[in-house]
């Protein structure tokens, strides 16, 4: 007898092995039910509520998805043989009852036992968001709250540019791009979607060369205009989450109370010279971007962005925070910085918090305020 059989009756001899139709009964009594096969083979299916859990990441995360060691554990894999070394592995953490699925899945098919749809994750996406979904919070069904989510980013520009990217690389599904701009030299300081060779071309198409090369899996739909009055209704309600990368105040106001009128969550960010902010505003859970700034400030005091300047990394760091921002919306998951306003020092290399409460007179998002109107401003900075 081979080592590996005399390895196997051992495990035969001091593990439990149930047959499907038993597994089924105890799963209906309360008992955990763990598929522990690598996640192409779950491509295939599973058994009808199987936590999927492979056997590379069993022991470490077992405990979190069945925190009582009490709790009857039935695991199972392709034909029933690595499921009793998951077995084995289980009782050496602790678990009291302990069970193996004789056959495994091909067997719980043959008996015609319930089964489920695959994860909807192809094995693509398996391997390039392996990172994702070995956390909790994200796992198999958070990745797939990011496929489903769309993103439209206002603005291909300086915080646009790392969220975007950093949106398209975490597998958000959909992202929108909102410039009606073309790519100049002075860009490429702080705005890595674009490069010297697309210096003439227009952001959005530059920005999606780039974005698409990142992640192919992701879908990038462009608008070369710019966002005014006219068409702004038709562009915010397509998407789930807004990500206001604009650089100008008539854009921010226009494009705040547009998510307060389509109810959109609207991350904000904005950055001057060394210093950046950011911010979340959710309809309905609180403050709007007017009761922070009611009013755009006067020409006199808004210098352009050419003339005031900015540190070309400070919009990194800016974008990226919103990134994370709307990932943690998509996710529904975390703390977000709804009701904070935080400011960012480069030169102190410090960052702060300052509370934001909702304006109950604001006249854009206050209860029962009718929706006023979209008001174009201009003379503000544009660049």
């Amino acid at each position: 007898m081979s080592s590996k059989d005399q390895v196997l009756g051992e495990l035969r001899k001091r593990i439990r092995e149930v047959s499907p139709e038993e597994a089924l009964e105890m799963v209906k009594d309360g008992a955990a039910l763990i598929d522990v096969r690598e996640a192409e083979e779950v491509q295939e299916g599973s058994a009808q509520g199987a936590i999927l859990l492979s056997r590379g990441w069993l022991e470490l995360r077992v405990e979190q998805q069945v925190p009582d060691k009490k709790r009857s554990v039935i695991v199972f894999c392709r034909q029933g043989l690595r499921s009793l070394f998951a077995a084995e592995a289980l009782e050496k953490l602790g678990y009291q009852d302990v069970a193996s699925i004789a056959g495994g899945y091909e067997a719980w098919k043959g008996a015609g036992l319930p089964t489920s749809a695959a994860s909807g994750l192809s094995a693509a996406e398996h391997r390039r968001y392996a990172r994702h979904i070995t956390i909790p919070e994200v796992g198999e069904e958070g990745q797939l709250k990011l496929r489903e989510a769309s993103v439209l980013i206002v603005g291909a520009g300086g915080l646009g540019s790392p969220a975007a990217i950093y949106l398209a690389c975490a597998g958000v599904g959909t992202l929108g791009l909102v410039d009606f701009d073309v790519v100049e030299e002075s860009n490429l300081q702080r705005q890595p979607l674009h490069d010297t060779t697309r210096i003439g071309m227009p952001k959005v198409d530059s920005a999606r060369s780039t974005l698409e090369k990142l992640n192919p899996l992701v879908e990038v739909r462009t608008f070369n205009e710019r966002l005014t009055s006219d068409n702004v209704d038709d562009i915010v309600p397509q998407f789930d989450i807004v990500l206001d990368g604009a650089d100008n105040f008539p854009t921010r106001y226009l494009l705040n109370d547009a998510c307060v009128k389509h109810g959109k969550p609207n991350v904000h960010g904005s950055v001057f010279r060394f210093e950046g902010h950011a911010s979340v505003f959710v309809p309905g859970r609180g403050p709007c971007y007017r009761c922070l700034f009611p009013e755009p400030p006067p020409p006199e005091l808004a210098p352009s962005c050419a003339e005031a300047g900015v540190l070309g990394v400070l919009p990194g760091i800016i974008g990226l925070i919103q990134a994370v921002e709307a990932i943690k919306l998509a996710l529904g998951a975390g703390e977000g910085l709804v009701g904070r306003l935080l400011i960012y020092d480069a030169l102190a290399g410090t960052f702060r918090e300052v509370s934001v409460r909702r304006n109950e007179a604001c006249k854009v998002c206050a209860d029962g305020q009718a929706f006023p109107g979209y008001i174009d401003y201009e003379h503000f900075c544009a660049g």
